[in-house]
């Protein structure tokens, strides 16, 4: 095997970190010694033990002489646990090879310079895309404090999310709802305006097959506050809370008694429309911890958010199936650009299919336009 192929390896292991390590990065490890694997880790939640850590216990004493291949590089300070570097040196690993550097400005280049300058050489940048790429949550949140956002969709082949009397269960397949599962266990915040909670009374929660799985935080724009008391957003057992994200003037006492039943209210600065600031309420999630944001609605929820300029990435199921009409709810609602020139532009675009669902994935070059707002 080679250089390549090692981390390859540790980037599977990394995988398995998905949901659980927020808002740390997923981080995987292999130990190599005469051409051979001798130890593997990954890590696994947030406070726990580092991949290198449990690579390197994995291996035992055969750590010593061996490389280390690692996703991210090592850390060089102490937070939750100790520094890796010292783990590394204590270990004799003989060589380090390093995906990507650490994205964090304030820590960027240390652990590595670090190892370098202790007598261990350190080769970085091997599947660097790749890396960036896994952990392209924590890449944004660590440089920027503020979450990734992916806006989520499920149309028919003509663009529509729900029928004209709002029906849309189910638009598409068993596959692609589990996969959507997936990303909710996966991302620290799911986000909806009160028109979805009005219409669908949805859970948003976790539902994985092995009964498993974390739930985001409940995100409601609600401009008035709105919110019947009894939505099940508001009372399903959970264990992420809710937050309702709603306008300075909104009832203080409606706000009372939505905190009484444990729910958050952020109150957001309003356009002129009555519009909340979604930049600003990025900006607030950030600052609670919430590293990224899957927006699932409704149309103008998603118009807003592309409006804004907030959103990082698409992810649009599409089914086989045509709604045939122009009556039924579209993917995006409201006065969209006159000329297709100022279309939003996707890159990097990606095509997958979940059963007879195709999935399209894709990202955004951002870039909040002052006044936009969520419509609400």
């Amino acid at each position: 095997m080679n250089d390549a192929e090692y981390m390859k390896m540790a980037l599977e292991l990394a995988r398995r970190g998905w949901g659980y390590t927020s808002p740390n990065p997923m981080v995987g490890a292999v130990v190599v010694r005469d051409g051979a694997v001798v130890g593997k880790g990954w890590h696994a939640v947030v406070g726990g033990a580092h991949a290198e850590v449990n690579a390197i216990d994995d291996a035992g004493d055969r750590a010593r002489g061996a490389d280390l291949y690692v996703t991210l590089e090592p850390c060089n300070h102490t937070g939750r646990t100790p520094p890796c570097t010292e783990k590394i040196l204590s270990a004799g690993i003989r060589r380090v090879f390093v995906a990507m550097d650490d994205p964090n400005p304030l820590v960027a280049g240390g652990g590595s310079d670090y190892l370098r300058s202790r007598g261990i050489p350190v080769v970085t940048g091997i599947l660097e895309a790749d890396a960036l790429r896994l952990n392209e949550v924590f890449v944004k949140y660590a440089s920027t404090r503020q979450p990734f956002v992916v806006l989520k969709c499920a149309a028919t082949l003509d663009g529509r999310v729900a029928t004209r009397t709002g029906d849309a269960r189910w638009v598409t397949g068993e596959a692609s709802r589990a996969h959507v599962h997936h990303l909710r266990h996966g991302l620290d915040g799911i986000l909806v305006g009160i028109g979805t909670v009005l219409a669908d009374d949805p859970s948003l929660t976790t539902r994985l097959e092995d009964g498993n799985g974390l739930d985001p935080t409940r995100i409601i724009l609600d401009s008035r506050l709105s919110i019947p008391e009894d939505a099940k957003v508001l009372n399903v057992a959970s264990n992420a809370g809710a937050l309702i994200a709603t306008g300075e003037s909104a009832s203080a006492e409606k706000a009372r008694r939505l905190e009484q039943k444990g729910a958050r209210v952020l109150r957001i600065p309003q356009f002129p429309d009555g519009g909340l600031d979604l930049g600003a309420l990025m900006q607030r999630l950030g600052e609670a911890g919430i590293s990224s944001v899957l927006v699932e609605g409704g149309s103008r929820v998603m118009a807003s958010a592309l409006k804004a300029g907030i959103a990082d990435k698409i992810m649009f199921f599409y089914a086989p199936k045509i709604l045939g009409g122009d009556d039924g709810f579209p993917i995006c609602r409201g006065e969209a650009p006159s000329l297709m020139r100022d279309c939003t532009p996707v890159r990097d675009v990606a095509v997958h299919r979940f059963g007879e669902d195709v999935m399209i994935e894709g990202y955004l070059a951002g870039g909040r336009r002052t006044g936009d707002s969520d419509g609400t």
